[in-house]
């Protein structure tokens, strides 16, 4: 097996794991877990714990697929340093806006998240 087909295979793997994650992690912890009568409570419910909850769950997913584009990129013979920062940046922008979107804005982790990503464009060209 070439060094590209290695590459692509390991890709493939990373996004599958990816997918694999958030699916049974969703199906088979996440929703039992939230199922529970003893969940901590934040600005006045529990909603703020368990939508923080999902997402840094699903934030692995993101991590990986990050991984997986990498890889990708690799397998192509194309991973330059501004590549690799373009796929670094695109995968922290895409953590932000999962944590904005289900923080509903509460999570201050997103504006730190967009500027790694700001700097890592930045960088790259």
């Amino acid at each position: 097996m070439t060094h590209s087909t290695l590459l692509f295979v390991a890709a493939l793997l990373a996004f599958g794991v990816g997918i694999a994650h958030s699916f049974l992690g969703e199906k088979y912890l996440l929703t039992r877990l939230f199922r529970r009568p003893d969940l901590p409570t934040l600005f006045g419910g529990t909603s703020f714990p368990v939508r923080t909850l999902r997402f840094a769950w699903h934030i692995t997913t993101v991590a990986w697929w990050g991984f997986g584009a990498m890889l990708w990129v690799a397998s192509r013979d194309q991973l330059s340093q501004d590549n690799a920062l373009t796929v670094l940046a695109i995968t922290m922008l895409v953590t932000a806006l999962l944590i904005l979107i289900a923080s509903r804005g509460r999570h201050l982790a997103w504006p730190v998240f967009v500027a790694i990503a700001a700097a890592a464009l930045y960088a790259g060209r």
